[in-house]
């Protein structure tokens, strides 16, 4: 039996966002389903985050926001994507996310939303799913 590649996911924090406890969960979730973690840290910027993302050469991108920015903020993530031309890779958010803003999200250009009320395999289940290798 082949080695498959493990799928490689950045997990991060924007903003002055202060609160990592549910995005360290998720890092250490994907972590235990096989799946390489890289966790930015709190209050990073958009420009940090792509520049991380390039660097760790990650197939997903994962933003935890609990702020109530998830629209700008995952606005713009998605233009300096296409800009570093990286917009292949798998863009999902997470955190305190009105279900009224799931539709803009998605339509943005976001793969998934995940709110409070997404089970862990759920989001394993998806990224295994949709990356692009």
């Amino acid at each position: 039996m082949g080695q498959e590649a493990r799928i490689r996911v950045l997990v991060s924090k924007v903003g002055m966002d202060g609160h990592d406890k549910g995005a360290v969960l998720v890092a250490t979730t994907l972590r235990d389903a096989g799946m390489e973690t890289i966790y930015t840290g709190l209050r990073r910027t958009v420009d940090q985050v792509i520049s991380s993302a390039i660097q760790e050469d990650v197939d997903v991108i994962g933003l935890s926001i609990l702020s109530g920015a998830h629209l700008s903020v995952s606005q713009k993530i998605l233009k300096k994507m296409k800009e570093e031309e990286i917009d292949n890779k798998l863009f999902i958010v997470g955190g305190v996310i009105p279900e009224e803003d799931i539709p803009k999200l998605k339509a943005m250009g976001v793969a998934a939303v995940f709110t409070q009320n997404s089970g862990f395999d759920e989001m394993v289940d998806f990224i295994r799913t949709n990356v692009k290798k």
